[in-house]
């Protein structure tokens, strides 16, 4: 059994991350779950969330959005839609964000379609906030 994993984190546009470390935890559709060296192979669904992982005592964390994450031998793989540092995350930006799907869902009037994507919205803007807010 690996004492460490190995994680990378990729979106679409970029690798974010690609790292050794002694833990991971993630948001999963059905809440969090944390990876340590010899886990189970598993694929999950992500939600808007904090990732964070520790490296040589140290925790580091990152917003991720939409995706999935796969761990195989000791190899955790985030394939995320969005994955932002917090050094990323325009504050204001996303408080605006946040307001504005607020603001949209209290007075809710569209399709099913448009509603999960405001309420993504809302999410992302959440996680966003949450990650600055704990840096």
């Amino acid at each position: 059994m690996a004492e460490q994993l190995k994680l990378e984190v990729v979106t679409p546009e970029k690798r974010v991350l690609d790292e050794r470390v002694d833990a991971v935890t993630v948001p999963g559709l059905n809440g969090e779950m944390q990876f340590l060296p010899g886990h189970t192979p598993l694929i999950s669904q992500l939600r808007s969330g904090i990732l964070s992982y520790v490296q040589g005592g140290t925790s580091q964390r990152l917003m991720v959005s939409g995706g999935f994450v796969e761990i195989n031998n000791d190899r955790v793989s985030v394939l995320a839609e969005v994955a932002e540092m917090s050094d990323e995350v325009d504050t204001a930006l996303a408080r605006l964000e946040r307001d504005e799907a607020e603001k949209a869902l209290s007075g809710w009037s569209g399709t099913e379609e448009e509603l999960e994507e405001t309420k993504n919205k809302l999410e992302r803007a959440q996680a966003r906030l949450q990650l600055t807010a704990g840096s």
